[in-house]
């Protein structure tokens, strides 16, 4: 507890506000890429104390907000197979496809089973040799490693009944789109803290130089994310574009080697498509020839549409930083986490969803 106090330190808080107040001179729009940032700054109140000339925008930096709804519409359609389990982490349940959900399909009668861990999937299809265990298997580089060791096991294991309908996406080649784009506005990005643990700095480092904007390695708590915003600000202020990491009790130059290694034999980097920024170039990962038979996309006869999402859902804009979910007609009325209309209001680290946990009282008040 005491570790934790630290770094939610208000009287430490405050003085890095008022250097943050000393420092800017101008406008500044900064970006928290990761999900689990934007929750601490609703939680805190963040953005509220720090000057009004510094906008804080929410990045594409949650998983289950960026899976494509096509992915979700091949996991219902395997699910709804009488010979099929499919086992997901329970925040992908409630994500909408195209016409519905996998809570959906499992109250139709479909086997769809929550597990916390890819290893809790393995156990599923070793005692249920007689079933095809699918694990819906999303998330950034910090899900990738065990998902990779839950295949390599299955290797090694000659477990034949086993496989991985999988949608890992990247987080550097999205900031590479993001800073590409000409609808723009983000002077300077706060990385995730958790991904940089497991992939190190360097690809940020590139970042930083092929679009000269600064880049910040942020934790989660909100001292953390007052120092990064700091160091943004310094930079931005100073006319410098560097990379910095402010969240090194965690995170290494060069991540975790061991996690790095078992990632690069199971997976390879491929093209991937995702919700509400469409295909982006060498973002995602599929996984290597070798495991195929692993792989639900290859032994499986899917035919699924790509597919759209919501037309009144306005979560590519938010995932952009181009607005806000206050922005959107249905926050908090139509869309809500019991009936979501985009995957920002269903997941833990959704944009939607922490304003909707944080400031609905406020802002539902103002429709």
């Amino acid at each position: 507890m005491k570790y934790l106090d630290e770094y939610r330190d208000g009287e430490l808080a405050q003085r890095i506000i008022r250097e943050i107040a000393r420092k800017v001179t101008r406008p500044w729009v900064l970006m928290e890429i990761c999900g689990g940032q934007t929750h601490t700054i609703m939680r805190y109140g963040l953005d509220q104390l720090l000057p009004a000339s510094i906008e804080l925008v929410h990045g594409p930096g949650c998983p289950v907000c960026v899976t494509p709804a096509s992915l979700l519409d091949r996991a219902i359609e395997l699910a709804s197979r009488d010979d099929v389990t499919l086992v997901s982490y329970g925040d992908m349940l409630r994500v909408p496809g195209t016409n519905r959900d996998l809570f959906s399909a499992k109250a139709r009668g479909a086997d769809v089973r929550m597990v916390y861990s890819p290893l809790d999937a393995l156990r599923i299809a070793r005692l249920n040799p007689d079933r095809k265990v699918v694990f819906l298997a999303v998330g950034f580089e910090t899900t990738a490693p065990a998902n990779a060791m839950a295949v390599y096991q299955a290797h090694r294991e000659g477990l034949d009944n086993f496989y991985l309908l999988a949608s890992h996406v990247l987080v550097p080649p999205a900031i590479r789109a993001l800073a590409a784009s000409p609808d723009n506005r983000v002077r300077g990005f706060i990385a995730p803290g958790h991904v940089c643990t497991v992939v190190g700095c360097s690809d940020y480092e590139d970042l930083v130089r092929e679009f000269r904007v600064p880049i910040v390695v942020g934790g989660f708590e909100p001292v953390d994310l007052l120092q990064a915003i700091l160091a943004l600000v310094s930079m931005l202020e100073e006319g410098r574009a560097e990379f910095a990491n402010e969240y090194t009790r965690t995170v290494s130059h060069s991540g975790n080697l061991e996690a790095q290694r078992i990632v690069d034999e199971v997976f390879e980097v491929a093209d991937q498509p995702w919700r509400g920024l469409g295909e982006i170039p060498q973002s995602g990962l599929r996984l290597r020839s070798k495991f195929a038979a692993w792989d639900a996309d290859k032994v499986f006869d899917l035919h699924v549409p790509n597919a759209e999402g919501d037309s009144d859902c306005i979560s590519a804009e938010i995932l952009k930083g181009l607005k806000k979910p206050t922005d959107c007609s249905a926050f908090g009325c139509r869309c809500t986490p019991e009936s979501p209309l985009g995957a920002p209001m269903v997941s833990s680290e959704g944009a939607c969803s922490a304003y909707y946990q944080y400031r609905r009282h406020d802002l539902v008040a103002l429709k």
